[in-house]
């Protein structure tokens, strides 16, 4: 064996248990933010809340991607990436136990609190192990890396949905209900309690996961990614990689797609003329959704180690057009079904168009995440998805 070939197993290697150990933190928020897809339609029978007040709750979340992601990037160039990666586990914890008071009393505005502060400490997490993973191994493969890496977070997301279905909507009077019930001012206090014992397990589990970052020996980044002196960056500039200009607006419109499809899938599919079935029933069929987005990103890691990952992307894109188009006219299980394979080729969007941007940034690696993260805030534009759906309905929006 050559020393080349010898130097870059070796490497590869050595990267193997740190990518093993962020996976898991991939897992946990997407674990985290998928629970948002049952608690809005918890939080909408508790709180009567009409579609355009129950999407504000997910804009705030990504808001807070808007408003968090370069003070991210400032931090992690201040302090490194473990103990950011630590710090958003913390903030994540602590908007988790935010939402104890905020079932207590009950309140909605305390809800959002919690969730920003959640959605912050994720952002830190997405600004710091999106670009860690990706420049940490080998160029050549750092889309296959970072789609099989989210794939673990796809994993999270297809399992939060049994989760919260459980937890949360199978233990309220409005998720076991049929969709339009009305509920009694002590059903509705009822059920905002049954929103407790899950986020105190993700916040017991958030803290357990950063004591053990905290104590892993993260390998260093390449030597072209090392934070350069503020001399060195003042010659550098991001907008000269074209790459990251489209990176930037593919990301914000893909999230707009994103969560306008998983946002009010389990209001959608509970409707009569789709698929006449409780909340909770239609919290299965969200599994299904983010379950083909995990086997996509699974399929996507293997197809872009023979095939350019730029070509995969365009292929899948146009598979969401189309289920997308058959989702928005058809009706019943055909409206469902179709709806259920758009989160297959949403799969490797993402990932893949966030390697696709920072790749040859260098230095510039922190600001260039940050900026993409901060993309990431097109999802709260989910807020005009509700206010479509109160005035035209469900499947127009």
């Amino acid at each position: 064996m050559s020393e080349t070939v010898r130097g870059r197993a070796d490497a590869t290697h050595n990267y193997r248990p740190a990518l093993t150990l962020l996976a898991t933190l991939f897992f946990m928020w997407g674990f985290i933010t998928v629970i948002n897809n049952t608690l809005l339609p918890h939080l909408r029978s508790v709180f009567e809340l009409n579609y355009t007040q129950t999407t504000l709750i997910e804009s705030v979340w990504f808001i807070a991607y808007f408003v968090a992601s370069i003070p991210s990037a400032m931090l992690i160039r201040r302090i490194g990436y473990k103990k950011s990666i630590v710090l958003g586990l913390l903030a994540m914890a602590a908007g988790a136990l935010m939402m104890v008071p905020a079932a207590r009393i009950p309140s909605y505005e305390v809800v959002l609190v919690a969730l920003f502060v959640i959605a912050s400490g994720i952002t830190l997490l997405q600004v710091a192990a999106n670009p860690y993973v990706a420049v940490v191994g080998p160029s050549e493969t750092s889309s296959s890396r970072l789609n099989l890496v989210q794939a673990f977070n796809s994993l999270g997301t297809t399992l939060a949905p049994l989760f919260g279905g459980y937890l949360i909507l199978g233990r309220s009077k409005g998720g076991t209900s049929e969709a339009g019930i009305t509920l009694t001012a002590a059903e509705r206090y009822a059920d905002a309690q049954s929103v407790i014992l899950p986020y105190i397990i993700v916040a017991a589990v958030l803290v357990l996961l950063a004591v053990v970052i905290a104590r892993f020996p993260l390998p260093a980044m390449g030597q072209a990614t090392q934070r350069a002196s503020r001399e060195t960056r003042r010659g550098l500039s991001l907008w000269s990689h074209r790459n990251l200009v489209f990176g930037v607006p593919a990301i914000f419109i893909y999230l707009i797609a994103e969560i306008g499809v998983s946002n009010l899938f389990i209001n959608f599919v509970s409707q009569p003329d789709i698929g006449n079935i409780t909340h909770q029933e239609a919290s299965n069929y969200l599994f299904l959704l983010w379950g083909g987005m995990m086997v996509g990103r699974f399929l996507g890691s293997l197809l872009m180690q023979k095939i350019d990952a730029a070509k995969v992307l365009a292929t899948f894109s146009i598979g969401a057009f189309v289920v997308m188009i058959v989702a928005t006219f058809a009706h019943g299980p055909i409206a469902m079904w179709a709806l259920i394979l758009v989160g297959f080729f949403h799969s490797i969007m993402f990932p893949t168009i966030f390697t696709l941007a920072i790749k040859g940034l260098g230095p510039l690696t922190e600001e260039g995440s940050g900026l993409l993260i901060m993309a990431i805030a097109g999802g709260a534009l989910v807020i005009v998805q509700g206010w479509l759906a109160d005035e035209y309905g469900l499947q127009w929006s």
